[in-house]
């Protein structure tokens, strides 16, 4: 089995990451369906083959998880000594690499004994604060070895009330994000994702939280009604006339059965999962759904994770959510590649695109913050849900209205618009100390890596040693940089080269930059973080 470059990308991060860093803990960020369970597994393999006295224990939360993962490492490395310890598999092994579900290993660190790498897949369901299965079990574990460092992975790095996975008081302390769902559709690894304005948008107003997001009671009672169910499903039929494999994401059991009904009542073969449905009824109607013997399949709450059916081109979303990761895991269903299938459509009776924003780029929560309205709108003519940039619909051709932009143009370089602005969404970056050859001075040299790997990498100088006007403007910079990056500002006083690259490189880039030429030179004039 070959990895992929970008799966291939995220073991050498991760590398690089705990060579700089003596402690601590880092997150993988890799979208949905682009192959995790393949990295946990080279990890794992390249770990013992480096290190052979290694131990590895693999923790999820899910049965399908454990399974796809282990299946993943038999798959890379038939001879590997791998263990599963999971109650619902009906296994408790326990080997140099484990693999286990935490409900079945929370109280069992002793007899676990010695670990040096925990790997925690859909991590982003660890508790922020010191508190919680995983946390408890990892606090044991550390008892026994104080050497133990963790690696997460999870396709959505935020918890709804907490923000960022990294955010203090975190396990985690970084993220690596080696591609994203834009890059991985371009190369091919995943399916295109359309999304349409539906006729029908569930009213939320007025419906309380808890937790930061709807509670379900209220929730299932103001959108489960008949008449929104008709409706619903005369619309996702009317839409999904030519598609095979429909996955509905409701509101609650009683409303996902009642979709369900209506859905049969219409002459589709149609059935529903809930977290009340015995394992082996779930794991029959899976199979018949990815077999295509099941046309459609209604859930609430339980085929948001480890669901590995790639023929699903049609999702739709009948559950409002204020969780960004929720509205991932959902969409992301879709995005797996299946021969004969050309893309995904997304179906949002929601709202929960409008809420947060296209996949590509997720509004973030913010702790304390109330959610706003995303960069998203519907073109006029087809329906299609896209970002607030596009002048031209990407679907049918529409043309928007264009507003008159004359009054801020300028001349600039020999961009005699002032339009022609680049964008790199930036991987990573590397500082460095640079010495001039033609004047012999010091200064600050930057290198910029693309997320797509046939973009070019990007260099910028930073002449903070010079007296003049230059290295008050670099300074100045290098402060902002600083700041948004590591939190902390630089005095002039304390211009250590290599201290600041150091620090530099332990820090976080910024997420996207904004450049234009300048002469033989690309200058950089806005960052995103």
């Amino acid at each position: 089995m070959n990895l992929r470059p970008y799966q291939r990308a995220a073991i050498e991060m991760l590398y690089a990451w705990f060579e700089r860093n003596a402690s601590g803990n880092p997150c993988v960020v890799m979208p949905t369906g682009s192959g995790k369970s393949i990295v946990i597994a080279e990890l794992c393999r390249d770990a013992l083959q480096k290190w052979p006295e290694t131990r590895v224990l693999m923790l999820t939360h899910q049965k399908e998880l454990i399974e796809q993962n282990a299946e993943k490492l038999r798959a890379l490395w038939p001879d590997a000594p791998l263990g599963i310890y999971s109650a619902s598999i009906g296994r408790r092994q326990l080997d140099q690499i484990t693999f286990a579900g935490i409900q079945s290993v929370r109280s069992r660190a002793k007899d676990i004994g010695h670990v040096d790498l925990a790997i925690i897949d859909e991590c982003h369901l660890v508790s922020h604060a010191n508190v919680g299965s995983y946390r408890r079990l990892l606090d044991d574990l550390l008892a026994i070895n104080p050497a133990l460092r963790v690696i997460g992975l999870t396709a959505t790095p935020y918890r709804l009330g907490h923000g960022l996975i990294t955010d203090a008081p975190a396990l985690f302390d970084d993220l690596i994000e080696p591609t994203d769902v834009r890059e991985l559709i371009k190369a091919g690894y995943l399916a295109p994702l359309k999304s349409k304005h539906t006729e029908l948008t569930y009213d939320t107003d007025g419906i309380h939280k808890r937790g930061g997001d709807f509670i379900e009671s209220e929730l299932s009672e103001r959108v489960n009604t008949t008449a929104q169910n008709v409706s619903v499903v005369e619309e996702i039929i009317q839409r999904g006339r030519e598609r095979k494999t429909w996955l509905i994401f409701c509101a609650g059991v009683d409303h996902a059965y009642a979709v369900s009904e209506q859905i049969r009542a219409c002459g589709i073969n149609c059935d529903t999962v809930t977290g009340e449905t015995s394992k082996a009824d779930r794991e029959r109607m899976l199979e018949e759904f990815k077999a295509g013997r099941l046309r459609a399949l209604t859930n609430a709450n339980c085929l948001t994770t480890g669901v590995d059916v790639p023929g699903i081109d049609l999702v739709a979303m009948l559950r409002p959510t204020a969780s960004p990761g929720l509205y991932v895991q959902m969409a992301g269903r879709g995005l797996r590649i299946a021969p004969g299938k050309t893309d995904c459509l997304i179906l949002d009776f929601a709202g929960v695109v409008a809420t947060h924003g296209p996949l590509t780029d997720v509004q973030m929560p913010q702790p304390g913050k109330p959610t706003g309205e995303a960069p998203v709108k519907a073109c006029p003519e087809c329906a299609e849900l896209i970002h607030l940039s596009y002048t031209v619909c990407p679907e049918c051709g529409y043309e928007f209205p264009q507003r008159d932009r004359t009054r801020w143009l300028k001349l600039h370089a020999d961009d005699i618009l002032g339009t022609s602005e680049r964008r790199m969404d930036v991987a990573r970056w590397i500082w460095r100390r640079h010495v001039s050859r033609a004047s012999g001075a010091a200064m600050l040299r930057v290198t910029y890596y693309a997320r797509a790997i046939s973009d070019e990498p990007l260099t910028e100088y930073y002449p903070v040693m010079h007296d003049g006007y230059a290295g008050r403007k670099a300074r100045g910079e290098l402060a902002h940089i600083l700041w948004y990056s590591a939190g902390e500002w630089i005095r002039d006083n304390s211009l250590d080269l290599d201290v600041i690259s150091r620090a530099l490189n332990d820090a976080r880039p910024p997420r996207r930059l904004f450049y234009k030429r300048n002469g033989k030179f690309d200058r950089v004039h806005r960052r995103e973080w």
